[in-house]
């Protein structure tokens, strides 16, 4: 991979090799835990690797069914412990936090739109996911985030895995 400004990125690169040969060896498990670290937030190609899921779902190398399982497990056990930690610790996180740029764009993308913000942060606006599942966990019902979750991380691995089947 190259950065913006042309010069190698090895680590990345050898991040995304180990990530796609070890899915490939050892599949399930190995797509949980990526898509597990992958929605936390730490800067990971997660949505390489649900591509790359796709393929080898279309290799049959992986059954579909239980790659989009496997996906939408992984990024929905990140998003709700995130979620957990925002009903813990929401408080001590707004006075630590809440002054950052990120923070308060997820305060004000929920308070503005509500559900949207949580579907949409699940594929579309990923950079802010961590801190909407963080504020979403302070004030918002967790039966209605899960569904919302599910349904924005299911919408998600469709889009990503879909291209990597069909491509």
């Amino acid at each position: 991979m190259e950065s913006a400004l042309g010069t190698s990125l090895p680590l990345l690169d050898g991040l995304a090799q180990w990530a796609l040969a070890n899915l490939a060896l050892n599949g399930l498990p190995v797509l949980v835990g990526l898509t597990y670290i992958g929605s936390l937030g730490i800067p990971f190609p997660v949505s390489l690797v649900v591509i790359a899921a796709g393929a080898f779902a279309r290799q049959g190398v992986l059954d579909w069914r239980l790659a989009v399982l496997a996906c939408v497990a992984g990024a929905s056990l990140a998003d709700n412990s995130e979620y957990l930690l925002g009903r813990l610790a929401g408080g001590w996180i707004g006075r630590r936090w809440g002054e950052k740029p990120a923070w308060q764009q997820a305060q004000a993308a929920v308070n503005r739109q509500g559900w949207w913000a949580i579907v949409l942060t699940r594929f579309w606006l990923t950079p802010l996911a961590p801190a909407v599942n963080l504020v979403a966990g302070s004030r918002y019902p967790y039966g209605r985030f899960l569904l919302l979750d599910l349904g924005g991380q299911l919408l998600w691995v469709a889009l990503y895995g879909g291209l990597g089947y069909l491509f």
